[in-house]
């Protein structure tokens, strides 16, 4: 094996070797133990200084020495003579340990997407992985070795040293949201944690953040469109209400609370079934709510009729919208009334034939046709009409269709005409 190849396999194992000289100092360097030839040149010059400055290089003998948390046997050789000549080789060779300590945790903090750092208790920087220099939009060799003052502000200098004095003294981590200044000036956003930190023989302060300054954007944006829905809403007179998805009331305009004759803090948490009457489409309206809910249909024209305050009932048409506001979410439903009838007259119950019945009277049609669309006889037609002007209290079929619509039976907003309860826009029951 000849010294190519030697280097070669030395630069995947935890080495460091070198050769210096008495004049110059370091000539070359290499090996695994490190992930770049800055680091590996800090460690010889912690070397150097723990054993008299860069001319121990030139020592002779195995020793340990530690660096960054991480313990190396090092053994050199001396060649030559005079202090100018003489040259020196020297191979460090790390010491597995059974706990993890920093040289552990930076190995698994620099893979992190998350910006981690290590400072002392002066503020310098001995430790940063590439995430977190990126927020400064510079590189990992460029932090280590400098003071906070030098990245950053006076202010948030100043602010960051507090920070750390405070995990410090306490002894314990710190959960915070701190902002930064950009590389472009812009302001960031990042949130994590502070925490104290043996490195070496230092006493460090350690932190891993994540920058959130996109979703700080984002959140602001959002309450910001959230302010302009519900200045709109209060804002534009219309009476609406936001619905959970097992109905209660989670949002109402002031003009809904007026139209109930109720305090709007009152209306809020409360049942929506709370404010409907027991009629007929009551049953209609549950089942259009469960297609809404279901994803089945995503809005619907229906009426209802709503009980105020004072316990009085008006026959209200409705539109409903159905909402997501995350997808893994049930939809809530937004509910909008879009008209107001007059106080509602409660009509007695009627079967499904004459409902149908009444939405062909409305239509023009004639007793004849009548009989002929609903395969009935001619006297069960005049039968059915008999008991309509008795039950609805209309003497002609004008009146009887005039009744039907201010009762609610029919729909005034359909044509043809069909029932307020129909399941489906050309359902005529």
């Amino acid at each position: 094996m000849d010294e190519a190849d030697f280097k070669t396999l030395l630069a995947t194992l935890p080495v460091s070797w070198w050769e210096a000289d008495g004049g110059s100092g370091l000539v070359e360097s290499g090996g695994g133990a490190f992930a770049d030839e800055r680091t590996a040149r800090r460690f010889l010059e912690a070397l150097g200084g723990e054993r008299g400055g860069p001319s121990a290089l030139l020592g002779d003998g195995p020793c340990q020495a530690r660096f960054e948390g991480r313990t190396f046997d090092v053994n050199r050789s001396v060649h030559g003579g005079g202090a100018q000549r003489r040259r020196s080789r020297g191979v460090a060779v790390e010491v597995g340990g059974t706990a993890p300590g920093p040289g552990a945790y930076a190995s698994f903090a620099d893979l992190s997407p998350a910006a981690v750092f290590v400072r002392d208790a002066e503020g310098r920087y001995v430790w940063a992985n590439h995430a977190y220099a990126h927020l400064y939009g510079t590189t990992r060799d460029h932090l280590i070795g400098r003071h906070l003052t030098e990245t950053d502000g006076p202010e948030e200098a100043a602010r960051f040293l507090a920070l750390d004095e405070e995990v410090l003294s306490g002894g314990h981590s710190v959960r915070h949201t701190l902002a930064y200044r950009r590389p472009d000036g812009s302001p960031g956003h990042a949130a994590g944690y502070r925490f104290p930190l043996s490195w070496g023989t230092l006493r460090c302060v350690a932190g891993i953040y994540v920058d959130i300054t996109e979703y700080t954007h984002a959140l602001d944006q959002w309450r910001q469109a959230e302010e302009d829905l519900r200045a709109l809403r209060d804002h534009s007179g219309l009476p609406c209400l936001r619905l959970s998805a097992d109905g209660v009331v989670g949002e109402a305009s002031a003009a809904v609370a007026e139209l109930l004759r109720v305090r709007l803090r009152d209306l809020i948490g409360s049942p929506a079934d709370s404010l409907l009457a027991e009629t007929p489409e009551r049953a209609a309206l549950h089942q259009i709510w469960d297609d809404l809910i279901g994803g089945r249909r995503r809005s619907a024209r229906t009426s209802a009729v709503l009980v105020d305050g004072d316990r009085r009932r008006r026959r209200a048409w409705l539109h409903l919208s159905a909402v997501r506001r995350h997808r893994d979410w049930a939809p809530e439903v937004w509910a909008v009334v879009t008209r107001l009838g007059l106080s509602h007259e409660p009509h007695p119950p009627l079967t499904a034939a004459q409902v149908r019945i009444l939405a062909l009277l409305a239509a023009g049609h004639s007793n004849a046709d009548i009989a002929e669309a609903l395969r009935l006889s001619r006297q069960t037609v005049d039968y059915h009409l008999s008991r309509l002007r008795h039950l609805l209290g209309g003497a002609t079929r004008p009146a009887l269709v005039a009744r039907a619509y201010v009762l609610g039976i029919l729909s005034p907003h359909t044509w043809p005409p069909r029932s307020t309860t129909a399941a489906h826009p050309l359902s005529p029951a």
